[in-house]
Parts: structure tokens; C-alpha cells; sequence
């Protein structure tokens, strides 16, 4: 994309100088050339409209050039814009003074053709550079929060913090953490009669809504593996009653995924105890758990019924009293032997008949 002619504004009372001026620089730049009588004139171009130089003379009625230049270099919006001071005033405490209050340069009437061109071209190009910087720093900038925007989307935000801090996360243990797995009824048989973009589609509207309850509940979305969606109370962050605030959750998904237009229905397990946290991989970071906590409460959503939310026995006594569930019996679990699972039907004023 071709870059964009630059703008100066030649700043003079005279007009005879201001037609002088103007001659002189469309003869080696192609610029937009405006002009103002008076410094109070060329802070209100200034402000009207963007310019990459200004030309400002010494001695002017109303407001000199001296102010003006003071004034444009205290205003964020406006110092950045290189100014060259222009004058008759062979002074130099006055050229010392202008260079003070931040002008670029100083040029002397009447005007050497060579010299005038030398500094006119000089500024301009340190300007380019500067609005050149400048891109380059908002554009990294805007990657940076991309980049930020993506390790919050897959990683909890303090572990993103610890990241940062130290470059690695420390693998810890962590004692009553509430596990709720959530897996989605007949997806595959779903998926094979629908069009990847209505499957994508429709998992992605869920798993949205799955991450609002999440957030509302005081839990932490861990991941998303195929259609199962696995989040924590109680990990990274304190909540009063982690089975209580998961078996709640729960209840959320199933009524999320019942309202959903995809028709879909949903079994959700939830366990507590010990897991180990971490995070996997140099290049594409995986924040995951591991433990047998991890691994029943899996179990567990795959032995409820569809749109249903079941918790272990286990976890049963950490539920307030005022919860209402059903027992579903000791169920063989692969790998654990005979574990008593209860339905959680809510609590008791709430809970369905």
C-alpha cells in the first residue's frame, strides 16, 4: 500500500512569506501544504487534522511562535509532531531557547535553498520513522493480547499469571478438589448424521454456555476433550463448598444442554479428593490432572442417566444438608470396584418431584 503524502503547516503572518515558503518546499517534497497566520491558528489546525511537520515562525501577532511551540510540545496529542522554527532573529539564546522548548531545528531567513531542503527532508523522514515505531509497537502490542486472549482461553488465569512470573509452572498437589466431568449423550451417532459445520457449530454454542455456569459457580474450566467438558471447585481458587458449587454447576449444564436447539442431552459425574496439577509441553501448553480422583469422576458421568447429574457416596457428607439426592447403589466402576453413586436432584425446596 502506497504511504501517504506528508502534511506540513507553514505557520507566518505574512502572507508574502507564507507564499515564499510554500514555493520553495513543493519544489523538492510532495506534500500537503496548509497554513495559518498565527500560533493560535496552527494549534487549532493542529488539532483539527494531522500533520507530519510544522514551519513556525519566531515573531507573530496574538500568539508568537515561542508559545506555540510551548503549547504544541505540552499537549501528548500534538509533541510528537516535528517542529522547525522559522526567523529573521540572528539570536542564539533564541535559536538555544527553541531548541529547549523542543523544536526539532532552526532555520534562518532568508532562506538557504540547500539547507532548507536538508532540514525539511531530515524531518520528515525522522517523523516516518517515529509513526513507523509507533505501528510497530501497537501492532506487537495487539499480538500481545491476542497471545494473552488464547493462554486465558486454555489455561486458568493463575496459572497464566505463573507462567509469566517465572517462565514454568510449578506441578503441585492439591488436597479436596472437586472433579465434574460432562460428556454429551449419542454425539458420535450425532455426528455422523449432521454437517461438521452444524456439529462445530453447536458444540461451540454449549461449551460457551458450559463456561458461563462454570464462571457463575466458582469453578475453573479445565478442558474440553471431544464432547466432554471437565472443570474444578476449589483448585486454583477458594470456594466455600467445592461439591456443593459442582453438583450445582451440574445442574446448570443439563438444563443448558436440554435448552440447547441441537436436542442434546447430557450425563455429568462429580467426585472429590487429590489430584496432581500441571501444565504439559513447550509450544503448546496443556494444563491437566492427574490422579484417581480424576479418574472416577469420569467413571462416574458414565454410568448417569442422560440429563442427569451424579455425585459419589463419598462425596455425599460434604453436601449442605438442605441437598436432596437419590442413591443409585454400589456400581462396579472399571478399575475401582463397587462405589455407591447418588443422583443429586438439587436442593430440597428446588429439587423435582
Amino acid at each position: 500500500m502506497a504511504e501517504r503524502r506528508p502534511r506540513i503547516l507553514v505557520v507566518d503572518d505574512i502572507d508574502d512569506n507564507v507564499f515564499t515558503l510554500e514555493r520553495r518546499l513543493k519544489r523538492f517534497v510532495d506534500a500537503e501544504i496548509a497554513a495559518a497566520g498565527n500560533g493560535r491558528a496552527a494549534l487549532e489546525a493542529l488539532r483539527a487534522a494531522p500533520f507530519d511537520l510544522v514551519l513556525l515562525d519566531v515573531q507573530m501577532p496574538e500568539m508568537d511562535g515561542m508559545t506555540a511551540l510551548e503549547q504544541i510540545k505540552a499537549d501528548m496529542a500534538l509533541r510528537a509532531i516535528p517542529v522547525i522554527m522559522v526567523s529573521a532573529v540572528d539570536d542564539l539564546e533564541t535559536v538555544l531557547k527553541c531548541i529547549k522548548l523542543g523544536a526539532e531545528d532552526y532555520v534562518q531567513k532568508p532562506f538557504n535553498p540547500d539547507l532548507l531542503r536538508a532540514r525539511v527532508e531530515a524531518a520528515l523522514e525522522r517523523k516516518r520513522l517515529r509513526d513507523q515505531e509507533a505501528g510497530f509497537l501497537a501492532q506487537l502490542q495487539s499480538e500481545k493480547g491476542r497471545v494473552n486472549d488464547l493462554l486465558h482461553s486454555v489455561l486458568p488465569r493463575s496459572v497464566v499469571s505463573e507462567l509469566k512470573s517465572s517462565g514454568r509452572l510449578v506441578p503441585k498437589r492439591h488436597d479436596e478438589v472437586a472433579v465434574l466431568f460432562c460428556d454429551i449423550v449419542g454425539f458420535t451417532e450425532y455426528c455422523d448424521r449432521n454437517a461438521p459445520e452444524a456439529v462445530v457449530g453447536g458444540l461451540e454454542t454449549l461449551v460457551e454456555a458450559f463456561e458461563g455456569i462454570v464462571e457463575r459457580h466458582g469453578l475453573e474450566k479445565i478442558k474440553t476433550i471431544g464432547d466432554a467438558f471437565m472443570a474444578t471447585a476449589g483448585l486454583l481458587r477458594y470456594v466455600e463448598n467445592p461439591p456443593l458449587a459442582a453438583a450445582e454447576c451440574g445442574l446448570g449444564m443439563v438444563a443448558a444442554a436440554k435448552a440447547h436447539n441441537a436436542g442434546w442431552q447430557v450425563r455429568v459425574g462429580i467426585h472429590q479428593g487429590p489430584v496432581v496439577a500441571g501444565v504439559l509441553g513447550r509450544k503448546s501448553f496443556v494444563f491437566d490432572l492427574w490422579g484417581d480422583t480424576v479418574n472416577v469422576a469420569a467413571r462416574a458421568a458414565a454410568e448417569a442417566e442422560p440429563g442427569t447429574v451424579v455425585v459419589t457416596g463419598a462425596l455425599w457428607p460434604f453436601l449442605d444438608q438442605s441437598c436432596q439426592g437419590r442413591s443409585l447403589g454400589r456400581i462396579d466402576l472399571k478399575g475401582k470396584g463397587k462405589t455407591e453413586l447418588v443422583r443429586y436432584l438439587g436442593r430440597k425446596a428446588e429439587a423435582p418431584v
